[in-house]
């Protein structure tokens, strides 16, 4: 397939055919769903084996070092000024100046990110002084961190670069792929884990050892249908490129713009290793268990939209502009708002059913669950910030968010540095929740008083139907579901057996409602 034939909206489709978004959406979200199920699983191992030690804390710290790079310039900053170009690009039909431009952007990206790799490799003891200062005062703990830095910040080039042709396929309309993709980041770090087990090896440098395995695995991932595109091109680095120089233009206030969330959390990672050990590890498990309904609700959405929403500015139709953003909007609103109830009620039965086992106590089980409750306050906003986002970066527009973003972090490092002392861990979380709602309420206000975004009359049935389910699922659930002390009591078997039933009739209950509250199926569908 050449490159000219990836242009199209989709595999069946003719030239000049709509796009299917809600489709597209279903396809991240359903991928997105196995790679978080995944990750519960990793999860449940690395506490079977790990838990919430010291030890543990300086894996996870250090793994959060790449991820922290990785999200700010390249899923972060790097795809939200890359992928409305491309998308430019991909729109006028020329094959060679679309390869041309690929590999410009291949070979720019790759230079840059060997250089930031072979820095933080040499400069790992650097690093950990930084953004891990608890660690100072125990030499050994501080000497751990420095070797696994030293083994995982490489992965910040490989999956970097995974995320790059990533970005290339979902603006061709190609999705499966890169939503599938971080299934093999899980995979290999459960083997890792068993493999120490087994071998009786040290597990934190067998999980950091596993964590470059699947930088690599990644890679290779998107090989084979970047070629099908015709897209699998040598990289040439070009700053001078038209097309390198407008993405250069749009990169440097998107560091932020796209990354609050990202800033804040190294904020949080640096404040928690001053606190008690195992602090680190309980915001950890609190956060992937976030990352389930993020990763099915606002990540599937924001992939969508974002190249969709390209296409539609520069196509100039803000009529579907809006449309197409206010089905991002009810959609984040009718899964997001209760995924963050059921969180919040459900705090301590999913994590002692996930992760009290093995190395984890009754202790790291009630302090993690105290985060995720705090999390999940900052759920819904965290959707919209993915949902509103992309109306301002399609229209190459990353000055503003950035903006809101500067604000968003002042409240969030304000707030940490309040509160950590005071209340540990959940300041932290805390704070991360507080600052999602300033930058959430600063995206969508910008959308509307620049008539970007107009809310169409499904909107108020929306947020009537959404808020009555899930105030309704939250009063039965809390009501019937046992006590805190029964989950930390019973065993794992009659756990899993009345949580399912809880997941199960909560989602009933919710459907029910939404249901006589107005919303149909339908609704969740659009095509522009």
């Amino acid at each position: 397939m050449t490159a000219k034939q990836q242009t199209q909206p989709s595999d069946d489709d003719p030239p000049g055919a709509t796009s299917d978004v809600s489709s597209q959406g279903a396809t991240v979200a359903g991928l997105t769903g196995l790679s978080r199920v995944s990750g519960l699983m990793r999860d449940v191992v690395l506490a079977q084996v790990i838990g919430a030690s010291g030890t543990a804390d300086a894996f996870f710290l250090c793994f959060a070092l790449p991820n922290f790079f990785r999200r700010l310039f390249a899923e972060g900053a790097f795809a939200q000024a890359f992928v409305p170009v491309l998308s430019d690009y991909v729109g006028k039909k020329d094959e060679g100046a679309l390869q041309r431009f690929v590999a410009a952007m291949a070979g720019n990206l790759g230079l840059a990110l060997l250089v930031v790799s072979a820095a933080g490799v040499a400069g790992a003891a650097g690093l950990v002084a930084v953004f891990m200062q608890g660690f100072a005062n125990d030499p050994a703990q501080f000497a751990l961190a420095v070797d696994l830095t030293r083994i995982v910040f490489p992965y910040l080039g490989l999956i970097s670069l995974t995320a790059f042709a990533g970005a290339v396929l979902n603006a061709s309309n190609r999705y499966a792929v890169p939503a599938f993709t971080p299934v093999l980041l899980n995979v290999s770090l459960v083997c890792a884990a068993l493999w120490s087990v087994a071998a009786d090896s040290a597990a934190v440098y067998a999980l950091a050892w596993g964590v470059l395995a699947a930088g690599v695995a990644q890679l290779a991932l998107q090989a084979p249908s970047l070629a099908r595109l015709g897209l699998l091109v040598a990289p040439r680095p070009d700053w001078r490129h038209p097309g390198a120089r407008r993405v250069g233009q749009l990169l440097v206030p998107a560091v932020l713009a796209a990354s609050a969330g990202q800033v804040n959390a190294l904020v949080g990672m640096m404040l928690a290793s001053h606190l008690e050990a195992g602090s680190r590890s309980w915001l950890y498990y609190a956060d992937r268990l976030m990352e389930l309904p993020i990763g099915v609700v606002a990540i599937a959405i924001g992939t969508v939209l974002l190249p969709n929403l390209s296409r539609l500015h520069h196509a100039e139709r803000p009529g579907d502009f809006s449309a197409t953003l206010d089905w991002g909007m009810r959609l984040g609103l009718l899964l997001g708002v209760p995924a963050a109830a059921a969180l919040a009620v459900l705090a301590e039965p999913l994590v002692a059913t996930i992760y009290l086992h093995g190395e984890m106590g009754v202790r790291d089980a009630e302090m993690t669950s105290a985060a995720l409750r705090v999390f999940a306050i900052g759920l819904v906003p965290l959707v919209l910030v993915k949902v509103a986002a992309p109306g301002y970066f399609a229209r190459e527009d990353t000055r503003t968010p950035f903006r809101f973003a500067v604000a968003t972090v002042v409240v969030n490092v304000a707030l940490s540095l309040a509160t950590f002392q005071w209340l540990g861990h959940i300041g932290l979380a805390l704070a991360n929740s507080v600052a999602a709602f300033v930058n959430a309420g600063l995206l969508v206000g910008g959308l509307l008083l620049r008539g970007n975004y107009r809310p169409t009359r499904k909107m108020a049935q929306t947020i009537i139907a959404t808020v009555a389910g899930s105030a309704i699922m939250s009063a039965a659930l809390w009501y019937f579901v046992p006590s805190p002390s029964w989950w930390f009591d019973a065993n794992l078997l009659h756990r899993i057996g009345v949580l399912s039933v809880a997941v199960v009739a909560g989602i009933g209950i919710y459907a029910a409602t939404t249901w006589a509250a107005g919303t149909r199926p339908a609704d969740l569908l659009h095509r522009t």
